[in-house]
């Protein structure tokens, strides 16, 4: 297994230290990207993508990397170098609360996480820890997730749409109770009128949207924005032909999806094997 090592800087942005220190582990762990994703669990073009410095990924992937090549803390400290300035980062997602707050219709793409307007108290606490929160501020932070569900709860409510990538159905919790509850949830949201739940299945392949999750907003002034995630790093966007362009990526992955009947019944098969199965 790879060795720590000081990173010595030979590139100085960090975004590409980041990138170069990824491929570097991975060629003397002697693991090709297909490899490497089968072993953690996650599609190998997000490592391909991390290491061209096209994404960060999220920090639960970071983690789990830096447990691979026995790095502790190394690969995680390049991440939160290579987000760059989490004032702005702040700034630009309080803006994207206010947005959701308005909009008429939501659509979403999920890559590996449920989003937290569907998430559970036990899903939320596990993604949260995940990402290093512990304490008061995780409590609080559990608390104003669950605040977001009613976005989606009330006569009132905007119609939303979320496509869920099969991966983010086969990660389960490590508390097989809070993973049962939490399919259960999904499985009674998705028969409410306002929501529509699809999963796109692993057989669907490669696609526009791998690596990130997206969220579309449509704002009652009829002007459209789109949010896309790496875990806790994001980009907010305005521009009218960037937006354009995602949408239509969303629309092609849309049309790989099961149908909202089908991915129910997926759902609900989900739910049977982890009540089933007393491994979990």
């Amino acid at each position: 297994m790879p060795q720590r090592r000081v990173v010595t800087g030979r590139s100085q942005e960090p975004r590409q230290r980041f990138a170069e220190e990824l491929r570097r582990l991975r060629a003397v762990s002697g693991l090709s990207l297909r490899q490497l994703g089968e072993r953690l669990g996650w599609d190998w073009s997000l490592f391909g993508k991390m290491e061209k410095g096209e994404t960060l990924g999220s920090p639960e992937v970071v983690q789990a990397l830096d447990t691979h090549y026995g790095t502790p803390g190394l690969l995680l400290a390049l991440w939160e170098l290579a987000a760059g300035d989490h004032t702005q980062f702040r700034e630009r997602y309080r803006r994207y609360m206010a947005l959701e707050a308005e909009a008429v219709s939501l659509w979403h793409f999920a890559v590996s996480v449920l989003p937290g307007l569907l998430q559970t108290p036990g899903y939320a606490r596990a993604v949260l820890v995940a990402g290093g929160l512990k304490g008061k501020e995780l409590e609080q932070q559990v608390e104003a997730r669950l605040g977001r569900r009613e976005l989606l709860e009330g006569e009132e409510a905007p119609p939303f749409r979320t496509i869920l990538s099969e991966a983010v159905l086969r990660t389960p919790l490590q508390d097989a109770d809070d993973w049962r509850e939490q399919l259960e949830c999904l499985r009674e949201v998705a028969e409410r009128p306002n929501v529509t739940i699809q999963v796109l299945p692993q057989r669907a392949g490669l696609h526009g949207l791998l690596g990130v999750d997206v969220w579309y907003l449509l704002l009652p002034q009829g002007r459209t924005v789109a949010y896309t995630e790496n875990g806790y790093w994001g980009q907010l966007i305005e521009e009218a032909s960037p937006v354009v362009r995602l949408q239509k990526t969303y629309d092609a992955v849309r049309d790989l999806a099961l149908t909202p009947a089908e991915s129910r019944k997926f759902i609900l098969r989900m739910l049977e094997e982890a009540t089933c199965d007393p491994a979990t």
